[in-house]
């Protein structure tokens, strides 16, 4: 059997610096036999010589569209839409089009109109139906980080001034010591008095994440409210999230819900509220929980200030690349969890997560208005699957 080339594409997103490869990862994988390119990237924290010290071969940036199609194309986010050329290789990459997000139909029809295939990141599992890899951790841990600095932030410019841009870390330990120190001065400034922090979704991978920072920050257990789905299980909206100085929200939506909270219910009473960062970042669902935060935010521009909110202001965080801001340990972790599946790609056609994910792709296409389905690139005779 001939061996099977990964194709590492370059990401395009501004201010992504993941990677879904690492060096350690790549260097593993090229021990099992599988070719392994990787494109040239300015913005990736790995560097491309680290990739070339373990074996790799470096291509061009951008280049994965006229590899040959036989070769699998791994990425992190979704492609660009400025050409929406039909795809015709094998992708394994979040696409982000499989819950009725906006244009979802657009996204995934580049697929089926080119003979591609999509592996999706966010729906690959085991037999157990649990996900193989994901961000969540980090999603949570940076999150939480935004938010907290919101918090202390505030405390001291009110809503004259909203949060300045955030670059990523080099490391973890360089976002732990500012995030301390900021919520540290915001303590003094707030009379001494720790944020309280509601997490909705305390029990996943991103609430633990959430959780984590906010030790790390200093903050007392008693000032973390951990909530889940047996909190949740009565609709909304919630006074714990009104009480909270700081609510993260870390839930998967996976169907509809009534919303948590809205900006009616906040301006009713006493409210307590100032940052709500929402790592779920489901802005174009229609079962967006927080109807209010209906629009991205960015690294460059980190939070959104609602109008008509003042003593306390009131501010959203709505980043949908939120592990970004720790690239490096963010990616290994995602890398190493996703080893196992990526050994078992020659398999592909039998092994569980990749059938279940070919299964929920065709499920997915089924879906489409027929125009959308059609073919348009033809596969020449006895081309390799793609």
């Amino acid at each position: 059997m001939a061996p099977v080339t990964l194709h590492l594409r370059s990401e395009t997103k501004p201010l992504e610096h993941r990677s879904a490869l690492t060096p350690t990862v790549t260097r593993k994988l090229l021990d099992n036999g599988f070719k392994v390119n990787i494109e040239r990237s300015p913005e990736r924290i790995f560097d491309d010589k680290e990739f070339a010290s373990v074996g790799a071969t470096l291509v061009e940036e951008g280049s994965w569209p006229n590899a040959p199609e036989d070769h699998i194309i791994i990425g992190l986010k979704e492609l660009e839409d400025k050409d929406p050329f039909p795809l015709k290789h094998t992708h394994v990459a979040f696409s982000h089009c499989y819950k009725n997000q906006g244009d979802w139909e657009k996204v995934l029809g580049r697929f089926p109109r080119g003979g591609g295939t999509l592996y999706d990141l966010e729906f690959l599992t085991d037999e157990k139906g649990r996900r193989v890899a994901a961000f969540g951790f980090h999603a949570g841990y940076a999150g939480a980080a935004l938010a907290l600095l919101d918090w202390a932030w505030q405390l001291e410019h009110g809503n004259k001034e909203a949060l300045p841009g955030k670059g990523h870390y080099q490391c973890k330990s360089d976002l732990d010591t500012e995030v301390k120190e900021q919520v540290s001065k915001g303590v003094q400034r707030n009379k001494g008095k720790s944020p309280r922090v509601l997490v909705i979704g305390a029990l996943g991978r991103c609430g633990r994440g959430a959780l984590e920072c906010c030790r790390q920050a200093g903050i007392p257990e008693q000032q973390l409210v951990k909530w889940d789905m047996d909190e949740t299980a009565q609709p909304g909206p919630y006074n714990a999230i009104k009480e909270a100085d700081a609510f993260i929200n870390c839930i998967y939506l996976s169907e509809p819900l009534p919303p948590f909270i809205s900006t009616d219910f906040l301006k009713q009473g006493t409210r307590n509220l100032s940052v709500v960062c929402d790592v779920s970042c489901d802005t174009t669902n229609p079962h967006n929980p927080i109807p209010f935060a209906n629009q991205p935010t960015y690294f460059s521009k980190p939070t959104i200030t609602l109008p008509d909110f003042l003593n306390p202001p009131l501010s959203y965080i709505s980043i949908d690349h939120l592990p970004s801001l720790l690239p490096r340990e963010a990616s290994e972790a995602f890398s190493e969890a996703l080893l196992s599946s990526l050994l078992q790609l020659p398999e592909r056609d039998t092994a569980p997560v990749w059938v279940g994910a070919e299964k929920m792709f065709k499920e997915k296409v089924a879906l489409l208005p027929q125009a959308l389905r059609q073919r348009e690139t033809p596969v020449a005779n006895g081309a390799a699957r793609a």
